[in-house]
């Protein structure tokens, strides 16, 4: 709750009093201070001691292990490949596999795009940048689909990826840590039918809703 009032407080521009200065919140300070607030609430709840904390924090960050710095990795990953222009050397591959093909074509190759890339990456922020600039603008927003139909579907593909790739740490590896699963792709299994089925979906909405 305290993240989704931060962040509506984020979206706006508060001038300062006497200077030309304006206050606005960063999505990592939204972050920060949502954490620190639902941490309080915890110790008010559950009253704990300062040592049981201390080593109950240690055990869970033990059980993660190197997996918790994967998705800050990831996401730096990306901005380095879209630095690099790799999103235009994926797009003049797509380009030339999808040809005049039409825009179904070009469709299907964002968001399979978007999947397989986010699977590749681990993270759906990462991937983003890359297809969305190479697939998405020059194959479907400059053939008249709504940017913000193509934006949003290829975010919410990118997220079906998320769920089939042990990349993405955080969602389908750190929880299999935690709960001491025998099997440490359980999770990517569970979810595997209903990424593809959505995968499907989002080719479908792509084409009702953004041409």
């Amino acid at each position: 709750i305290s993240a989704m009032l931060l962040s509506q407080l984020k979206s706006f521009k508060i001038p300062l009093k006497n200077s030309d200065a304006v206050f606005s919140l960063s999505a990592a300070q939204v972050l920060t201070i949502s954490s620190l607030l639902a941490l309080i609430i915890a110790i008010i709840i559950a009253k704990p001691k300062a040592k049981e904390t201390a080593e109950d924090t240690t055990k869970m960050l033990m059980q993660v292990g190197s997996s918790s710095l994967l998705p800050q990795l990831l996401g730096g990953l990306g901005v380095i490949f879209a630095s690099a222009g790799v999103g235009k050397l994926i797009g003049s591959l797509a380009a030339g596999i999808v040809g005049d093909a039409g825009v179904f074509a070009a469709a299907v190759a964002y968001i399979v795009g978007m999947v397989i890339f986010t699977m590749i990456m681990g993270n759906a922020f990462a991937a983003f940048t890359v297809i969305t600039l190479g697939i998405g603008v020059p194959l479907l927003m400059a053939k008249g689909a709504n940017p913000a139909v193509v934006a949003s579907l290829g975010m919410t593909a990118g997220y079906c990826g998320t769920l089939m790739t042990p990349m993405a740490a955080n969602f389908n590896i750190v929880p299999a840590a935690i709960l001491e699963m025998k099997d440490k792709n359980g999770v990517i299994k569970a979810q595997l039918p209903v990424a593809l089925a959505l995968v499907v979906v989002h080719v479908v909405l792509l084409m009702i809703l953004a041409f």
